[in-house]
């Protein structure tokens, strides 16, 4: 029975799509495959780990019959990558197997019964439904992604926390040592609703949406949320925890801050850290009227210092980071200045951008 026959760039999209939650190893060898349905022309398919599933339609279907199969993932996309481009492809089932052939290559793989596949079932209803274009969306998990937890045992932290208040949208993450706030402004009014997104559903998330207007629709569920987008729907499991109160968090009224150039501030950060250890990645900031000191040590006693000229009048404070902390923001960030605001020697800095209240990155000093 003919399952497709389309061209091969055709068909590789929605397998792109779909494979990059699928697991080679584990515990239910299904999970390796990922599940296609045909009805008539429309074509879905789907994979899950059993915390998210995604599914995306194509109409590369091939005869009126009603049809489904589970098939290794990982396999099909190799071959279909290694396919000539503007070749076409059929993609046949038999007796188990199924047949792909385009020109002269042929492949048989082994097929699982699609009865077999454990699906995620989709929420009944949903607390809260919101819509908002990708970019927008893209945006606010590429402004903070970079500092959720990973493999934390504090489970809620490796995740990004949504809140829909107000208008507002706000997304936060936090690993414990450093935290990041994003908010955008909607047309849309909302209940306040906290829900924490599991890391690997941000990180495929970023990968799917696009720079574009198009919607994209989130829907709440009270342990679920479902996204909808040009041809895919992705529902992801929530984490369950509570997660710490970011307001608390988020310093307010530091008396000793200034501007500095992002660009400057990496290279110079980027240096520092050549010569901190692979262990120890703490460089010192002297932060003084008019200048601003990096310095960097490690084990063989070498020893790298860079100075900044800053337009900065506050108290002298001597403070020490990870690197790797602010390093992720200014890489992440876009704009040409950013703001650094400090209490003393052992509290929180918070960056922030310029005259824009929507975003804060806050960073715990480390001793040197």
């Amino acid at each position: 029975m003919q399952l497709v026959k389309t061209t091969r760039d055709t068909l590789l999209r929605p397998l792109q799509i779909v494979s990059g939650i699928v697991e080679r190893r584990h515990t239910m060898p299904i999970l390796a495959n990922i599940l296609i349905r045909k009805d008539g022309e429309s074509v879905s398919f789907l994979s899950t780990d059993t915390e998210v599933q995604i599914t995306t339609l194509a109409n590369i279907g091939s005869g009126d019959d009603v049809t489904g199969t589970t098939v290794a993932a990982r396999k099909l996309l190799d071959i279909l990558r290694a396919l000539p481009e503007s070749g076409d492809v059929t993609m046949t089932l038999q007796n188990k197997r199924l047949a792909v052939q385009s020109g002269k290559s042929r492949f048989a793989l082994q097929t699982l019964a699609a009865e077999e596949f454990p699906t995620v079932s989709v929420a009944d209803s949903y607390n809260a439904s919101v819509t908002l274009p990708q970019k927008t969306l893209k945006h606010l998990f590429n402004m903070v992604h970079f500092a959720m937890a990973q493999q934390d045992i504090r489970y809620y932290l490796n995740g990004l926390l949504l809140v829909l208040d107000g208008n507002n949208i706000i997304a936060v993450a936090t690993d414990g040592h450093r935290l990041a706030f994003c908010q955008v402004a909607t047309e849309q009014s909302f209940e306040r609703q906290e829900v924490i997104i599991p890391r690997k559903t941000i990180i495929e998330l970023q990968r799917l949406l696009e720079e574009s207007d198009e919607e994209v629709r989130l829907d709440i569920a009270a342990s679920q949320v479902k996204l909808t987008f040009a041809d895919i729907e992705l529902v992801s499991k929530l984490v369950e925890g509570k997660f710490p109160d970011y307001t608390r968090v988020i310093p307010k009224g530091y008396k000793n801050d200034f501007t500095i150039s992002r660009e400057e501030l990496l290279r110079s950060l980027q240096r520092a850290a050549i010569m901190t250890s692979d262990k120890f990645k703490g460089v010192r900031c002297i932060i003084e009227p008019g200048v601003m000191k990096i310095s960097s040590t490690n084990a063989d006693q070498e020893e790298a210092v860079e100075e900044l000229e800053i337009d900065y009048g506050g108290d002298t404070i001597d403070i020490g980071f990870n690197v790797t902390y602010l390093l992720d923001v200014l890489n992440n960030l876009k704009c040409d200045q950013v703001n650094i605001a400090l209490g003393d020697s052992n509290s929180s800095a918070l960056i922030s951008i310029p005259d824009n209240g929507d975003f804060k990155y806050v960073v715990m000093p480390m001793r040197i």
